[in-house]
């Protein structure tokens, strides 16, 4: 009998927490659905041997809300930083820069308390970033692409959503718009200029070399990337 796709996920993910001589896993928590995914997969590798950090910094109100909803759908110890403070000190002691500039350090302070925390309790730091991100460079480097274990790291975007069914995620959490919450009303898909499901559609024709029915433009845009 095949085993279902969550199952071996989360059994991967134990593998790795024993492999590493680690007691658990810590996952930031954004309120979307890839961090809902990883939370849900990492609490059914380790249990109670999991703490989800909620780590607002100047993102929508509704972020901390879906987090939090994850967080008691799964019974999920978990702590809530708030990072504001700490940014506008940043913005006090650094001189100005562009707008990408102090958007990054939103993700960079999150991954610093992420570790602090995988530090004291000998966790490791489960990221959330997809396939899709991944291959296309879409994170934030020592940010949201500074982790231990990449969960979602062989799994498309559209994947991951339909984990995310089976799962039993919410289905206001799964049909959020996907956002890194860098600025106000920033998306992933604006940013990237194509929706997650033509990009997942091209990265799979460009992996299998059958582009020939697909717009070229889109083609090359995705290969630019």
């Amino acid at each position: 009998m095949k085993m279902r796709l969550e199952d071996r996920v989360s059994n991967w993910i134990r593998e790795k927490v024993q492999e590493a001589g680690a007691e658990g896993v810590v996952v930031g928590l954004s309120g979307g659905v890839d961090s809902s995914v990883v939370a849900c997969l990492a609490k059914m590798a380790m249990k109670d041997k999991v703490l989800g950090l909620i780590m607002p910094c100047y993102n929508e109100s509704l972020d901390e809300h879906y987090a939090g909803l994850m967080a008691k759908k799964l019974s999920m110890r978990t702590e809530q930083i708030v990072l504001d403070p700490i940014y506008d000190r940043f913005l006090e002691i650094l001189p100005s820069a562009e707008k990408l500039a102090l958007a990054n350090l939103k993700p960079r302070l999150r991954m610093t308390t992420l570790y602090y925390f995988a530090n004291d309790l000998n966790y490791l730091v489960a990221g959330t970033g997809n396939k899709s991100e991944i291959l296309i460079g879409y994170f934030t480097k020592y940010g949201d692409g500074g982790c231990d274990i990449l969960p979602l790291g062989d799994l498309l975007k559209t994947q991951v959503r339909e984990l995310a069914v089976s799962l039993g995620i919410p289905e206001e959490i799964i049909k959020r718009k996907p956002s890194a919450g860098l600025w106000k009303e920033q998306t992933d898909e604006g940013e990237i200029g194509l929706s997650y499901s033509d990009l997942d559609r091209i990265i799979l024709a460009i992996e299998s070399g059958k582009t020939d029915s697909l717009p070229p433009r889109m083609v090359a845009r995705v290969k630019e990337l």
